[in-house]
């Protein structure tokens, strides 16, 4: 009967089933979180309204907090903080037409982390989108923030607006961040580039989530033949949205040009050997110590093969001020288009 039933593609159907019970699960708890946003939105909007035109102060919140609780005994979030919460996020939002139908994409409890975290409009616009995107989770969505994400990745190098797909070069270089923090690797001050290799690979959920949450493991010292000789790449990774292959380089030091024509000859290799039909061209990613953003343009300049280059750090190192170094309000808004 067991035999049979795997025969006829049993298992294929239950597969099916879950799946579709899964999508209808996520849909039935969008639709819900939608409609929480949506009213959240509106009280906010009308204790924003009457409390302009009534002149009331901060004690109006208060009374309603105690009323509505007592109205709906059964129904949490109104009390007095989160009032606050609903009035702060019509305010902010009531006049910015591109992140409004946005809000309603991710959990309330998201978008007050992005509230209370972000001060800069772009700066939310850019972590709304990520969050809805990427699926972090709170706990992701705090490290992001905190650890700049949005700054070092707006401020990345990378020469995918020649060497990509129009489609997908803006996804392409969200997924690339000029500095990442490698903090968990738990090394000295001096390591070989195995080791660095060996400490990533031993904490390699944390590892990925740096890199941007959305990579895949594929192999470390990926083996490539090429001619009868054989290369090793650091770490292979496959990006699931972007759905290519991503070949990360790991350098002990500071940026060296000679990286890139290296790089480039693995990913040729890769497209040519690894990558499948229906794949987008495989990405480079090489990660350093240490990088003069003046030679990295110069290197990256005539390459043919998509290329991002970053730096780690083990401790921060960010200056305060890093926001100045940003490009205009439309350059960032025309890179979010595609999340």
């Amino acid at each position: 009967m067991g035999n049979k039933m795997e025969h006829e593609g049993y298992f294929q159907l239950l597969k099916g089933i879950k799946e579709r019970v899964r999508a209808a699960q996520y849909e039935a708890l969008r639709a819900v979180n939608k409609e929480l946003i949506s009213l959240y939105w509106d009280i906010g909007e009308m204790i924003i309204t009457e409390s302009k035109k009534k002149g009331w102060g901060a004690a109006v919140v208060k009374q309603l907090s105690l009323d509505l609780q007592i109205e709906f005994p059964g129904i949490s979030g109104f009390s007095k903080r989160n009032l606050h919460y609903m009035a702060r996020f019509y305010d902010s939002y009531a006049n910015d037409q591109i992140v409004q139908p946005l809000v309603a994409q991710i959990s309330w409890t998201h978008n007050i982390i992005i509230l209370e975290k972000c001060q800069d409009a772009l700066e939310r616009q850019f972590y709304i989108r990520m969050t809805r995107r990427m699926g972090w989770t709170k706990a992701v969505l705090t490290h992001q923030i905190e650890n700049q994400t949005y700054e070092k990745t707006i401020l990345n190098q990378t020469n995918f607006d020649k060497t990509l797909p129009d489609e997908i070069k803006n996804q392409a270089k969200l997924a690339v961040k000029d500095e990442y923090m490698f903090d968990f690797l738990d090394l000295g001050e001096d390591y070989s580039e195995r080791q660095l290799e060996q400490a990533a690979l031993l904490k390699i959920e944390k590892f990925l989530r740096e890199m941007g949450g959305l990579f895949s493991f594929i192999g470390s010292q990926y083996r490539l033949e090429v001619a009868g000789n054989e290369y090793f790449i650091d770490l292979l990774l496959y990006h699931r949205h972007l759905k290519c292959l991503i070949a990360v380089e790991l350098k002990v030091g500071k940026f060296l040009p000679e990286y890139v024509g290296k790089m480039q000859f693995y990913l040729a290799a890769l497209d040519d050997l690894v990558r499948l039909d229906g794949e987008n061209p495989s990405i480079g990613i090489i990660l350093c110590k240490d990088k003069n953003k003046t030679i990295v343009e110069y290197a990256l300049r005539e390459t043919r093969k998509p290329i991002g280059v970053g730096q780690y750090k083990m401790v921060s190192a960010l200056p305060d001020d890093l926001a100045k170094e940003l490009p205009g309000v439309e350059q960032i808004e025309k890179l979010m288009e595609g999340l």
